[in-house]
């Protein structure tokens, strides 16, 4: 049963709420004035909120910007008998789910508090899949970092290898900031072609290039007051940056084949698994762009880094994909974690979640044992044939085709770093990157 609590100083108005929502199955608890409605949420227990907004000593407008700071996942409905449009829409910019004018109407409360509950469980749904699970130091000083960060306005690059979670670094960031009320739009700019990326971005007039049949809003005013993750930020056309550049410098964008300057206000996150300075002095990169981006760095950890951490990880997979495909809980095995811990995750945390799936759903039984465990190719070992394997994007792909080339090289080159970059003509810092990245090491 879901529990609502009212906070109105009126009695007749909480007992009528009380008696139109307990008829509907739902739970109902009261709060006559801000300062025990903030101490009763945070007690526990409260899947919805309604807040009345003219209250004796902390008004409604107050209490609903405290508990969106300490519990932001809440849904909070306004109520007011003296409701403005004005006040709408300021209550919905301080992250109110809706908005009830007095007297309230009781087809309308049922349905806003059956949809504002149900986007509570979805909402919690959503948050377990894309929660970062760590207990290492490392991790714990990311997540620290992120709380940091998270409330202010700062742009923030986030690098790391692929599958490491700086898609779930970004979309905490948001969660946690004053803008998570708004949308997170997220763009794969390595996914776009180059003569997309602009249109995908900044949207096109109709008629403004062949294909263009209608007009297109793009993802910076699709996310205006909101987030713009541009993730893959290294492949990213010059001509975009530059677009990119002028909506950060000047808070406004244009179009394809428009003339309109359009207004946004949007806080960009990017990502890359490239070394950005590295792209940069070989020109494929803007510098003022990467100093607009970089204001906060933020390195996700690979799994390498953490091992600890992989039988929590493995742990909380295991349920996540029972949960999904309604099976029975299974457990896995100790010796079977550490095994896990003992293999080197080229594809990080993304790699490990794929292998625990396939062990869950081919384990027969409860318990999944070490021989379960098919062991992952080393990316540098294989063919170029055996490279191609299902679930990898294009840049997984190359990232794993350059590691195995680099390897190569080494190897007949009996590990000489020096011989070794003079073939592949870079310089020896470049290759020593390239090194650690893909975790080359002589055997």
């Amino acid at each position: 049963m879901k529990t609502v609590l009212v906070v109105d100083d009126e009695q007749a108005i909480r007992d009528s709420i009380k008696m139109i929502l307990e008829y509907e199955k739902f739970s109902v608890l009261f709060a006559e004035d801000g300062p025990s409605a903030i101490s009763r949420v945070q007690a526990g227990g409260i899947d919805l909120v309604l807040l009345d907004i003219k209250m004796p000593g902390i008004d409604g407008m107050r209490v609903l910007q405290v508990l969106r700071e300490s519990t932001p996942a809440l849904p909070i409905v306004m109520i007011s008998g003296h409701a403005t449009i004005e006040t709408a829409v300021e209550a919905t910019r301080l992250g109110a789910y809706d908005f009830l004018p007095k007297p309230i109407d009781r087809e309308r409360l049922i349905i806003v508090v059956r949809n504002a509950t149900e986007y509570k469980h979805l909402r919690e749904q959503v948050e377990r899949k894309t929660r970062i699970i760590g207990e290492t130091q490392v991790m714990k000083d990311l997540l620290v970092l992120i709380r940091r960060v998270a409330p202010t306005e700062a742009r923030v690059m986030i690098t790391g290898e692929n599958g490491s979670g700086k898609e779930l670094v970004a979309q905490a960031i948001h969660r946690f900031s004053k803008r998570s009320a708004q949308p997170l739009i997220e763009v794969n700019c390595a996914a776009i072609p180059n003569e997309l990326i602009e249109s995908e971005l900044f949207g096109h007039e109709k008629g403004s290039f062949t294909g263009a049949t209608n007009q297109r809003v793009g993802k910076f005013e699709l996310a205006d007051h909101g987030t713009v993750f541009l993730d893959e930020i290294g492949d990213m056309s010059m001509n975009a940056q530059a677009k990119v550049l002028r909506a950060l410098e000047e808070g406004r964008i244009e179009r394809v084949g428009g003339s309109r300057q359009i207004s946004v206000d949007v806080r960009v996150i990017a990502a890359t698994n490239k070394n950005l300075l590295d792209t940069l002095k070989n020109g494929g990169f803007r510098e003022d762009l990467y100093h607009r981006l970089n204001v906060i760095p933020i390195r996700v950890p690979s799994l390498r880094e953490r091992r600890e951490d992989i039988p929590l990880l493995a742990r909380a997979f295991v349920e996540e994909v029972c949960t999904q495909n309604g099976m029975a809980t299974k457990t896995i095995a100790d010796e079977a974690l550490r095994r896990l811990q003992s293999l080197d995750w080229s594809g990080n945390v993304r790699e490990l979640r794929n292998t625990i799936e396939r062990m869950v759903i081919m384990t027969p039984g409860p318990v999944i044992a070490e021989s379960e465990i098919m062991t992952p190719q080393p990316a540098h070992r294989g063919k170029a044939a055996d490279l191609i394997v299902e679930g990898l994007t294009f840049q997984e792909f190359k990232d794993r085709a350059e590691a195995a080339f680099i390897r190569k090289q080494l190897e007949a080159s009996g590990w000489n770093v020096s011989k070794t970059a003079d073939i592949l003509q870079i310089q020896r810092s470049h290759l020593y990157s390239k090194m650690k990245k893909y975790g080359l090491e002589r055997s």
